[in-house]
């Protein structure tokens, strides 16, 4: 049996890895698109190696329209088949709030994160328009797209975009394709964060917790298999969405 074929972007690190490596445990054959060369996170290389996954990964700069455009051709000509799985997952991070908003960086985050994915969804549901088979789209947002913050304001104007679109797609795109999303909370700190930093910030979620990258990538799948659904975006943040934070979490409940 032919294993469904899923592609992540951005799929080689942090939450694109978890993901990827969960639709691998999953029995998805895996296309993973990366900016540039790398190796996997251990989370997925081990997932790789222990399912024996069909799997190979694909260079391309979602800044770049016509790569945007080559990649799901690219991964076609490699496996003979369409994704019947598409997850959005890629980013583009600016920082600086309105005071420092630079064209060229609302271009870019505009690109990659709403301009690409949507080109990429259009690819894939045309692919599998023939093979009468409806693919599932799953594109990650971020829990701050009802509740914004002054940060980070190119990043996240961009992530609201694909949050509209992600209705706009599935009334769009019809029984052709079901479109949802997941907007997780902070998950994956980075050294920007301590350990300290990190509980105090859980605790000032409704939930009182933060969540886990396994919980995003349960959400994805779900999502993926979830054949009823359609225009529906998933919070996996703790209940933050549910709250006005002052500024980016990086900011708050510093040491």
């Amino acid at each position: 049996m032919t294993r469904p074929l899923a592609l992540v972007t951005g799929g080689l690190h942090r939450i694109g890895a978890v993901i990827a490596a969960r639709l691998a445990r999953d029995g998805y054959a895996i296309a993973i698109h990366k900016r540039s060369d790398g190796e996997p996170d251990a989370v997925l290389a081990e997932a790789l190696a222990e399912t024996a996954t069909d799997w190979r990964d694909f260079a391309a700069d979602l800044g770049d329209r016509d790569q945007v455009d080559a990649l799901v051709p690219a991964v076609i000509a490699h496996f003979g088949r369409a994704p019947a799985l598409l997850v959005n997952n890629a980013s583009y991070f600016a920082d600086g709030d309105w005071h420092r908003l630079a064209g060229r960086d609302l271009a870019e985050a505009m690109q990659v994160n709403h301009h690409a994915p949507i080109m990429l969804a259009r690819a894939v549901v045309q692919a599998n328009a023939d093979a009468d088979i409806r693919p599932a789209i799953v594109n990650i947002l971020d829990q701050r797209v009802v509740n914004p913050v002054p940060d980070q304001l190119a990043y996240s104007l961009s992530k609201q975009a694909l949050y509209a679109a992600t209705s706009s797609l599935a009334a769009t795109f019809g029984g052709k394709a079901r479109v949802n999303a997941v907007a997780p909370g902070l998950t994956l700190p980075t050294e920007d964060y301590s350990a300290a930093q990190m509980e105090r910030l859980a605790k000032r979620m409704p939930l009182g917790v933060l969540p886990t990258p396994d919980q995003v990538a349960d959400a994805v799948l779900w999502l993926a298999r979830a054949e009823a659904v359609t225009g529906q975006t998933i919070f996996v943040d703790g209940g933050a969405h549910l709250v006005q934070f002052d500024r980016d979490f990086v900011a708050l409940e510093r040491d």
